[in-house]
């Protein structure tokens, strides 16, 4: 089973360019307060978090265009395993479902990566446009724990992306489907499978 694009949290992103996205020198950490759907998201404190419960956990950079969503979807396998995933990946069909809101998105690098919990799909792809009007790259990430289906999405300027990537990188080795995560993993590059030519 491939979870497909969660995008109903997308948010407008803000525009403000910062001259650095570097990291801050501290960083904010939101546990998930109900047991059936537990989570533990580490971020810098210049990104703030919002929604949660019924909608996706967004979370966006105060100074620059980036942000991460994370949401549940719904289990249709329970022998899901990122290593399946990524071997029924079918391109053709993951940029067909981002370009109805990400307007030329063209997958890119994709493979398995570690969360803090548990091992994930990964792909990232760029879209030359955008609701927002300026083109992105885009990072998915995807896992089944907890009887549940996980997403978690990060969206930046491609511009941007030598900032921002390790941002995000960040991000994804610190997602945990456990409550009780703590701070933190050093962020590693993922094990990505080329694209085919």
């Amino acid at each position: 089973m491939i979870i497909r694009p969660a995008l109903s949290g997308l948010i407008a992103l803000t525009m403000l360019l910062a001259p650095s996205l570097a990291f801050a020198q501290n960083i904010n950490v939101t546990h998930s307060s109900l047991p059936d759907q537990p989570y533990t998201l580490i971020y810098p404190d210049t990104m703030q978090a919002s929604g949660g419960v019924d909608r996706p956990v967004t979370i966006n950079h105060a100074n620059a265009p980036l942000q991460c969503n994370m949401s549940y979807v719904p289990v249709e396998d329970s022998d899901w395993t990122p290593q399946g995933a990524l071997a029924s990946l079918v391109d053709a069909d993951v940029e067909a479902g981002w370009r109805d809101t990400f307007p030329g998105f063209t997958l890119g690098a994709k493979g398995t990566t570690a969360y803090q919990s548990d091992t994930a799909l990964i792909y990232e792809g760029t879209s030359t446009d955008s609701p927002m009007g300026i083109p992105l790259t885009i990072v998915h990430t995807e896992t089944v724990a907890n009887d549940l289906g996980y997403t978690l999405d990060c969206m930046f300027d491609t511009a941007a992306a030598e900032q921002a990537r390790p941002i995000v990188d960040f991000i994804i080795a610190n997602f945990s489907t456990s409550a009780e995560a703590e701070c933190c993993v050093p962020a590693t590059p993922a094990t990505e499978t080329p694209p085919a030519q």
